[in-house]
């Protein structure tokens, strides 16, 4: 997934350091959110487990996961939709 970098600072909509909710669905499976735990923590060490929201579907067969992360900068955050995106449990990143 290649994002678009040639946005001026100056244009962006996102004011760094800021705290960034991201959505992330999944499978409904064990270890899900764990896993989306480790991923937020090694982008955010103070990442707090105890702020993600949980959404589970209608059937409770995917799991909506916001996480509210701490970045300091845009390629920060590219990288944690980078890494997201590309992790085996994870189906869609908003």
């Amino acid at each position: 997934m290649d994002l678009p970098r040639d946005i001026p600072p100056e244009q962006s909509l996102i004011e760094y350091p800021c705290r960034f909710p991201i959505k992330v669905m999944g499978a409904n499976v064990e270890g899900y959110v764990t896993a989306l735990t480790h991923v937020a923590k090694s982008f955010d060490p103070g990442f707090d487990a105890s702020t993600i929201e949980l959404r589970p579907s209608k059937a409770g067969n995917y799991m909506g996961v916001t996480l509210s992360v701490y970045v300091t900068s845009r390629e920060q955050l590219d990288e944690l939709y980078r890494t997201l995106s590309t992790h085996p449990m994870v189906k869609v990143v908003l």
